[in-house]
């Protein structure tokens, strides 16, 4: 099979599952995954099956669509090797995240058999396929599993999670790559609840926001975002569609876009794919898949992995009743694009403000630059080739920008525009059956009276029998009494016809 061929068939924004070649690893759920290399291979750590610890590491390759379980060589630091040559090997894990960072994934965290009080930082070695424990410094958190990393810049951020003792936690923590140094960050204001299994990204390099996760007894659908230059915690209002608490969810930040899908609440899997606008702090739903779907499960991992030149979410494991081992894949539609860096600037940002008004027209004729007359701090009749050169620019990336908005919002209206029109479908075909209904309730309405009429003449020849019976009673008295009084007459001529009789003797 050609996989670049097959990617790029795919139609965008639905889940579909990936035509894996071979053996497939181990089904499981609370393991750690991230995309690396310069190919883009998936790399899955661990994870949980069972109540049984993994330490296995398998890798799936986007172009022959295989897996493949990672052998560890002998780690060789220094010149120092191991005393009996053995590769040093991962401990089974569950619960931890993973990191890219340079040629090596990090490893923080998790639940396992071994014991540690403090958080232990592991790393892989991609060139070298070595791996081992990074010696830290610093006051490093108390070990923990269901927490959250995010890489902002060259530090890690680890939020919440729960302690070996089931004690929830909701304290912050900064892991200096350069130097591997651990600190605590004070906060302010007031923290998210403490809560495990939750999801966390970062927006423009400084805000940290946090969603879902849960308690022992509460699941959690708030979100809450930490402002790292004042160390401010917030709960924002957030708009657009309702969503459900969740734990065990994934998600990736990609641009503006956050990207969650899965989780649940012991009960029931969450069945949709949601992006948060992380500027604007709206929700959509992008897409929606059945609750029993493996993509509809608690502890599944998913990454962002770019194929063909396209950007694709790729979606492994989990438990919903029983554990996965697929491979899913989405093709992202082409979102809103990011503002240009140009106007990022407060020269270009005054250049673009004074042509936006000039924009128009240049769509409809050729506009003569050489007259403009911009007038933003020094930018003018004396303005030099060079900053004409800059505005020229800066328009024509506005003008992109604004033609993949009008692109997209065309887009949106006619996906609005098949919508009302099967609610309008919808609607005439509701009214037929209510015309319907309402015809048959007449039909019925009708039969009633005319039962009721029928009723009525019942009801009317009742009462004439009863009339009649009481004058046939009445005929029958008159008969008995009839009879008597000729029975008695009778009786009386027998007895006078014996007296003369017997005189006559």
């Amino acid at each position: 099979m050609n996989a670049a061929n097959w990617f790029s068939q795919l139609a965008y924004d639905r889940w579909v599952p990936i035509p894996v070649s071979g053996a497939r690893p181990l089904a499981r759920y609370k393991h750690a995954a991230a995309v690396a290399g310069d190919d883009g291979k998936l790399y899955i750590a661990g994870g949980s099956r069972a109540g049984r610890y993994l330490p296995d590491v398998q890798v799936f390759d986007f172009r022959g669509l295989v897996w493949s379980s990672l052998k560890f060589k002998s780690k060789v630091d220094g010149g120092k090797g191991e005393e009996n040559g053995a590769p040093e090997v991962l401990p089974a894990t569950s619960d931890h995240s993973m990191v890219k960072w340079g040629n090596k994934l990090l490893l923080l965290g998790g639940h396992s058999k071994a014991n540690s009080d403090s958080m232990i930082v592991r790393f892989i070695d991609l060139e070298t396929h070595t791996c081992g424990v990074i010696e830290t410094s610093g006051e490093a958190p108390v070990s923990r599993g269901g927490h959250s990393v995010t890489l902002v810049g060259s530090r890690l951020i680890i939020f919440g999670g729960e302690d070996r003792n089931r004690k929830l936690l909701n304290n912050v923590y900064a892991l200096d790559l350069e130097t591997m140094t651990w600190d605590v960050v004070v906060t302010k204001q007031t923290p998210p609840a403490p809560r495990f299994d939750h999801t966390a990204a970062i927006n423009g390099d400084r805000y940290l926001l946090i969603f879902g996760g849960c308690s022992h007894s509460i699941f959690f659908n708030d979100l809450h975002v930490l402002d790292l230059q004042t160390m401010e915690w917030s709960q924002p209002e957030v708009q657009g569609d309702l969503v459900t608490p969740r734990a065990g969810h994934s998600g990736v930040a990609i641009g503006e876009n956050w990207y969650i899908v899965g989780g649940g609440d012991n009960k029931n899997g969450c069945p949709e794919t949601l992006v948060l606008n992380m500027s604007k702090l709206a929700w959509s739903a992008l897409a929606s898949v059945k609750e029993r779907d493996p993509l509809a499960s608690e502890g599944l991992s998913v990454c962002s992995v770019l194929i063909n030149g396209e950007r694709h979410l790729v979606a492994f494991g989990g438990y919903n009743g029983k554990y996965n081992n697929e491979v899913f894949v989405m093709r992202l539609k082409p979102r809103d694009a990011l503002r240009p860096k140009i106007f990022q600037s407060p020269a270009a940002a005054a250049a673009a403000a004074s042509v936006t008004a000039a924009y128009a027209l240049s769509k409809s004729e050729k506009l003569d630059f050489s007259k403009l007359n911009l007038n933003s701090n020094g930018i003018g009749k004396n303005s030099t080739e060079q900053d004409l050169a800059f505005e020229i620019d800066a328009l024509k990336e506005e003008k992109k920008v604004l033609e993949l908005s009008l692109a997209e919002v065309r887009a949106e209206n006619y996906r609005v525009t098949e919508k009302i029109d099967e609610v309008n479908g919808t609607h005439a075909e509701l009214s037929k059956e209510l015309h319907s209904v309402q015809g048959q309730l007449v039909a019925e309405r009708s039969r009633c009276f005319k039962l009721e009429a029928q009723i009525a003449e019942l009801q009317k020849m009742m009462e004439s029998l009863q009339s009649i019976e009481n004058e046939v009673q009445l005929l029958r008295r008159q008969k008995s009494a009839l009879d008597q009084e000729i029975e008695h007459s009778a009786a009386q001529r027998q007895g006078s016809g014996g007296v003369w009789r017997w005189i006559a003797g």
